[in-house]
């Protein structure tokens, strides 16, 4: 598979094709320039040239019992000869909306052949009791390995229940944890402190994806609004992290749009230079582009190379990054997938133009099937220089999933590099 040149006309040629000739690579660096003056040509920026991999789907676990299923399974890697991998993840009740319990870890030590036992961290990555009706807890918790202070650090945020139901109209704080690799045990979470202003009433790191800067600072990315608003921005705040506490520095552009909830689960990455955020909207997902990571041009809807919308909506996208090619993991409509809430599966990875801000629909790849279930909670760790894993669990409703083969299962989708990808632990 590869990117295409497409002619005026809407006939391809395929990119793919070009770069695999035996060729040098000043005249297809020559080719890139005079294509499109002989054919009217839209070429692919640097950066979006295809990638070589290959998949395997590992199933971590399954089983359903009618009741619970496992949701938001992410993975942070330890590195080491061999990396540890950690992944928490929290049951889910299907009979009650966005109720989850405590955060649950597991460890790998061989790269997912085996997996140590569940452990469940009730009085650290718990609920809190408020008074009689009410709890605090966490959810949306994602780990990333912090190199500046050898860390493997969590970020998430709180959630409000009164009776066991979500608090519709509810604070929101962005939380932390850090992980003890020997104790196989997570601190305490803890809330980062924001400006206090209205408008970071209700602000989160939930289901985030960061990126570390070189001098050990953070860049978080974080949705909030005022308690009573409908709809969200989106900005990345700048963090420092001592290896015990997590401290606010400053935030950046605030973007939003007039559409139902505006933007929110906004997800970063650094490629070639720059930064992306990709954000959610209930219609669109949307996308906008940093030099430094704080500001940002204004946010526009993702679309395809051939101009038409991606299809994503109401559902987070996370990247994955290789120091060649950018790479967008999402889900989309027009799949065949009817029969997925909000068509939540299959699960997609393409390559991005980083310059075109456009997902290549030719490299596109399905990296986790359709069975019915949604999907699109997951999130992305770089284990190592030779695989990236896309971690994500068979939501069991609404509907009857099982009815498509469903079970319940915890999957890691492994992309297999055929290239090291020498930024695996530079962002």
């Amino acid at each position: 598979m590869g990117a295409m040149l497409f002619t005026r006309e809407g006939r391809g040629v395929s990119l793919f094709l070009l770069y695999h000739l035996t060729v040098p690579n000043p005249l297809f660096r020559l080719l890139r320039l005079v294509t499109p003056l002989l054919l009217g040509v839209a070429v692919p920026s640097p950066g979006a040239d295809p990638i070589s991999y290959r998949l395997q789907l590992d199933t971590i676990s399954d089983g359903y019992d009618g009741q619970m299923c496992w949701f938001h399974p992410r993975a942070g890697a330890i590195p080491g000869a061999t990396p540890t991998v950690v992944l928490t993840m929290q049951r889910w009740n299907l009979k009650r909306s966005d109720v989850f319990y405590p955060v649950v870890s597991l460890t790998s030590s061989d790269l997912g052949a085996s997996w140590s036992p569940i452990i469940e961290h009730a009085d650290t990555l718990g609920r809190h009791r408020l008074d009689a009706t009410r709890e605090e807890g966490i959810c949306d918790f994602t780990p990333k390995w912090h190199a500046a202070s050898g860390r493997l650090l969590g970020t998430g945020h709180t959630v409000f229940y009164a009776n066991d139901v979500l608090m519709a109209v509810r604070p929101r704080h962005t939380v932390w944890s850090v992980y003890d690799p020997a104790a196989r045990a997570w601190t305490a979470w803890a809330k980062l402190e924001m400006p206090a202003e209205p408008r970071f009433a209700n602000a989160g790191a939930g289901s985030t994806q960061r990126v570390d800067l070189d001098n050990g600072d953070l860049l978080l990315p974080v949705y909030a609004k005022p308690l009573d608003a409908k709809a969200y921005l989106s900005t990345v705040v700048r963090c420092r992290f001592d290896g015990k506490k997590l401290s606010y520095v400053e935030h950046g552009t605030e973007l939003t749009v007039a559409v139902d909830r505006g933007l929110y689960e906004p997800s970063l990455a650094k490629f070639g230079g720059r930064f992306f955020l990709t954000m959610r909207n209930d219609q669109a997902a949307y996308i906008a582009r940093s030099a430094d990571g704080l500001r940002f041009e204004p946010a526009r809807k993702w679309t395809f190379d051939d101009g038409s919308d991606l299809g994503s909506y109401n559902t987070q996208a996370h990247w994955v990054t290789h120091q060649d090619g950018l790479f967008l993991v999402y889900t989309r409509r027009g799949a065949n997938n009817d029969n997925v809430a909000r068509h939540r599966a299959p699960l997609f990875m393409a390559q991005v133009d980083p310059d075109r801000l456009v997902v290549l629909r030719a490299t596109e790849r399905v990296i986790v099937p359709n069975k019915g279930a949604q999907l699109g909670n997951f999130a992305v760790v770089d284990v190592n220089a030779r695989e990236t894993w896309v971690t994500t669990s068979e939501g069991m409703a609404p509907g009857n999933p099982a009815q498509y083969g469903a079970n319940g299962r915890v999957y890691a989708a492994r992309i297999i590099w055929d290239r090291p990808n020498e930024a695996w632990n530079r962002h």
